[in-house]
């Protein structure tokens, strides 16, 4: 089976699918923050306050096209993985790519308690929220399948997601 790509802004609710989603499956989860993090030794707010997102973004891709080779995996991608236009093709090309769509206000009431979210650590949180959907919702869109969130639990997530795989 190709590879299940969950993308879309932080607080959208991938890691949390994901690892539903893997176990009800019976495939392996991959998180990618977590193995940059594992990998540089460090969180990822230290990689952006201390290297940049520039420097970040790299590691990003290097892991994608690392992943992108294996098989059976569903991946949790960074939210803003998918707006380069090379990690899109490789997602297009090795996955199914399912975007899982959340309004600002439920990111940000879903995010406000988190101090780890690097792009989040600004003055009006909701307005950089807004303002980042705005600058990714077209890569969002290119995504295989919608799924939007807002008013559904994780496990509707996942079942709607299964029944898109069994089609």
């Amino acid at each position: 089976m190709d590879n299940v790509y969950l993308v879309g802004f932080m607080g959208s609710g991938k890691t949390t699918v994901g690892k539903i989603l893997a176990e009800k499956i019976n495939k392996a989860f991959v998180e990618m923050d977590e193995i940059i993090e594992a990998d540089e030794g460090k969180p990822i707010t230290d990689i952006f306050t201390q290297e940049g997102e520039e420097r970040f973004r790299r590691l990003e891709s290097k892991l994608l096209r690392d992943l992108s080779v294996r098989k059976d995996l569903v991946v949790s991608c960074g939210g803003g993985l998918i707006c380069n236009d090379e990690n899109l093709r490789i997602l297009k090309d090795t996955g199914k790519v399912f975007f899982l769509r959340a309004s600002a206000m439920v990111v940000y009431n879903r995010t406000k308690q988190h101090a780890h979210r690097p792009l989040l650590n600004v003055d009006n949180p909701l307005g950089a929220i807004e303002e980042l959907l705005k600058k990714r919702n077209s890569f969002y869109a290119q995504a295989h399948y919608t799924i939007d969130t807002d008013n559904i639990s994780a496990d509707e997530v996942v079942d709607n997601i299964i029944e898109i795989l069994n089609k």
